[in-house]
């Protein structure tokens, strides 16, 4: 027996027929709508992990500066 992935329940969920085809073997029409797609959601994710990696160095650099200000105002104090 054939395990049930989560993808295939998802699939059959959006759209059972399109799902049974699949299952027949059937390719779809729209091959290059379909590779489009695929890109698209390929530079997504590039963009969503450039902007964590952005974040993660203006957290890094905000908590550099904190430590160069307490840094000054305490050789101030001295």
């Amino acid at each position: 027996m054939k395990p049930i992935r989560s993808s295939d329940i998802g699939s059959y969920l959006y759209c059972a027929r399109a799902w049974w085809y699949r299952q027949q073997g059937v390719e779809s029409a729209n091959q290059a709508e379909l590779t489009a797609g695929t890109e698209l959601h390929r530079q997504h994710g590039r963009k969503v992990l450039a902007a964590g990696a952005t974040r993660a160095l203006a957290l890094i650099l905000l908590l550099l500066a904190l430590a160069l200000l307490a840094a000054f105002c305490t050789a101030q104090l001295i």
